[in-house]
């Protein structure tokens, strides 16, 4: 639905943004909210993409509030400590989750994760989309996806790959991959993206599916070699990567995507300003300019819009974790 639409949204953002330029202007000296700090709650740890991309968000927030906003990193079981916390915050405003792709992953893959990701939260607007990479350590001998699927049928299951955590989209989106290419590996799940990545970089595993953010430069710098992107199309951060559908799997795609939402029963009036600010943030050309050299596409929405992509992933990725088979923990 993004994808699709997001030309036409662009434009219909920057006129909404232009038009509520003096309302979110005078965010924090009107007696409207907000009128003290705001805590952006990120439940992955430091260094991540989701973490980089919060803490410029959050710093262009402040700047058009007129209040703080503090990132403050949440990390645990996927995601679900941090999101966990802010579905029991106060609906206030002043506690607001980053979130992913996870929130409507976590709730197919654990028996009790502590929260709804429709009925506790309110949407506030999506903000960016990374498309993932294929990525693989030098040593392993494969320069696109047919010689890794031979490398990995030559090792017969001893094959391994690092995820951001069991049940992150980087972890499910490897499972189809290695579903498409007909192949085992073993999966090594870590607390995040950058410790995944980092261990990849050691040789601690085989590969790794990555946003394509943080992995550009060990890719430019020969540390890392890319095979793939799970993008519909080419992406313009490594125009020279092949998608998985030009490898002959049609129709492959995933991606990690982010936005904002605050927990259920925010004052709508808090949920309009904080979503125009962030629409506003977003269509600022040094803020495209920073997100397209780390391979995000910008998104932006409604509240309601949001609300219904949340809707939709949610459906889309149980019947992927049912058809993979991934159990509930």
């Amino acid at each position: 639905m993004f994808e699709h639409r997001r030309k036409a949204l662009i434009a219909a953002v920057a006129g909404a943004a232009a038009l509520m330029t003096p309302l979110v202007g005078q965010a924090g000296r009107d007696g409207e909210w907000p009128y003290g700090p705001i805590t952006m709650v990120v439940p992955f740890p430091a260094g991540g993409p989701a973490d980089m991309v919060a803490r410029m968000l959050g710093s262009r927030l402040a700047e058009l509030l007129g209040e703080a906003v503090v990132v403050r990193n949440l990390a645990g079981a996927n995601g679900i400590v941090g999101t966990r916390g802010v579905a029991g915050a106060p609906a206030d405003g002043y506690t607001v989750l980053y979130n992913t792709s996870s929130l409507v992953l976590s709730p197919h893959l654990y028996l009790d994760p502590g929260f709804d990701p429709i009925a506790d939260f309110d949407a506030v607007s999506s903000t960016v989309a990374m498309p993932l990479v294929l990525l693989v350590h030098p040593d392993v001998p494969a320069t696109d996806l047919h010689s890794f699927a031979a490398y990995g049928r030559r090792l017969a299951g001893n094959l391994s790959y690092a995820s951001a955590g069991g049940g992150n989209v980087t972890h499910l989106t490897a499972v189809l991959l290695l579903q498409a290419v007909e192949i085992s590996a073993m999966h090594v799940p870590y607390r995040g993206s950058a410790p995944a990545l980092a261990g990849l970089l050691d040789g601690q595993t085989h590969f790794m599916v990555n946003p394509v953010g943080d992995a550009l430069a060990p890719v430019r710098d020969g540390r890392l070699r890319a095979l793939a992107v799970t993008s519909r199309e080419r992406i313009a951060a490594l125009p020279e990567v092949p998608t998985v559908a030009e490898h002959g799997v049609p129709g492959f795609q995933a991606q990690a995507w982010h936005g904002v939402m605050v927990p259920d029963g925010t004052p709508p009036a808090v949920v309009y300003r904080l979503n125009v600010a962030i629409r506003q943030a977003l269509m600022a050309q040094d803020m495209q300019e920073w997100l397209a050299a780390r391979g995000a596409q910008v998104l932006g929405s409604t509240p309601g819009e949001y609300a219904w992509y949340i809707r939709q992933e949610y459906l889309r990725w149980g019947a992927v974790i049912q058809a993979a088979n991934i159990r509930p923990d």
